[in-house]
């Protein structure tokens, strides 16, 4: 049934606005500034394990019935909702025009007002978009994708959680998130990583990540950049065509990455 769930979420998310409605933040970011004013990690328990846990009782209620099937719904409005948010190809399309045309005032605004991204100069810009790129794949679906896939629903639910809470809760709360976020980041973001090596440039990407691979300390967002980067064999920033294509280039390697995901864990159902 997971493999079913897994497709049914990229029709979800290609084909359908779904995703959008099911998203829905509002009622559980309340549901948080009502328990932050506490310990932090009390907050962190009430709006992350307890909704958690709920759904794990849910699960356990409809899993004997219908032979397993009355559950199918649940996961998938479950994984749904832990993608991450908003579109990211959508957001880079401002970004990526104004890169294209040598804007390079208009490049510095829309990736300030849509990425969140700031920079000096132009090199450093598109740099830091690449990392946007890969670091806002990476944990809006590889990272869920890779929960669901080992574990089920609930880790996955729970990645999201707390990489809302690390955005938007208050400064103790967040940081408490953060933490717990980076230990969900640890395994996936180096499978990920090997992914990139095996679907790109894999003596690049070693030498890029290879001294680094087991570092706890080393944040996941640089981990993956690095890998990324590494892969597409990417030059120095550039300006004007070139350096917007390089953004495509980052998208075609995380496609192919998601489709050798995919095919591993067929293989894996097959082999079960």
């Amino acid at each position: 049934m997971n493999f079913l769930v897994l497709l049914l979420v990229l029709w979800v998310e290609k084909f359908s606005s779904g995703r959008q409605r099911i998203q829905q933040d509002g009622p559980w970011l309340q549901w948080l500034a009502s328990n932050e004013g506490g310990s932090p990690w009390r907050a962190l328990a009430l709006a992350v394990l307890l909704p958690v846990a709920l759904l794990g009782v849910a699960l356990l209620i409809l899993q004997p019935l219908a032979y397993g099937w009355l559950a199918l719904p649940v996961h998938l409005l479950v994984l749904v909702y832990s993608l991450g948010r908003g579109d990211v190809l959508a957001a880079l399309g401002p970004f990526r025009d104004a890169w294209r045309r040598g804007d390079d005032q208009a490049a510095l605004h829309v990736a300030e007002r849509d990425l969140g991204v700031a920079a000096d100069g132009e090199a450093e810009l598109l740099e830091r978009v690449q990392d946007y790129e890969l670091w806002q794949a990476y944990q809006g679906f590889f990272a869920v994708i890779f929960w669901y896939a080992l574990l089920g629903p609930l880790p996955a639910l729970a990645y999201r959680l707390l990489a809302l809470s690390a955005e938007h809760g208050q400064p103790a709360v967040a940081e408490r998130a953060a933490q717990l976020r980076h230990a969900f980041d640890w395994l996936p973001v180096r499978v990920l990583a090997a992914s990139f090596a095996l679907v790109g440039n894999f003596a690049a990407v070693s030498r890029a990540v290879l001294h680094d691979l087991l570092a706890w300390d080393l944040p996941a967002a640089r981990l993956v950049a690095n890998a990324g980067r590494a892969a597409s064999e990417l030059a120095e920033p550039q300006p004007g065509e070139s350096g917007a294509n390089s953004l495509d280039e980052l998208w075609q390697l995380l496609i192919r990455s998601a489709v050798l995901w995919y095919a591993a864990f067929a293989v894996w159902i097959l082999l079960l």
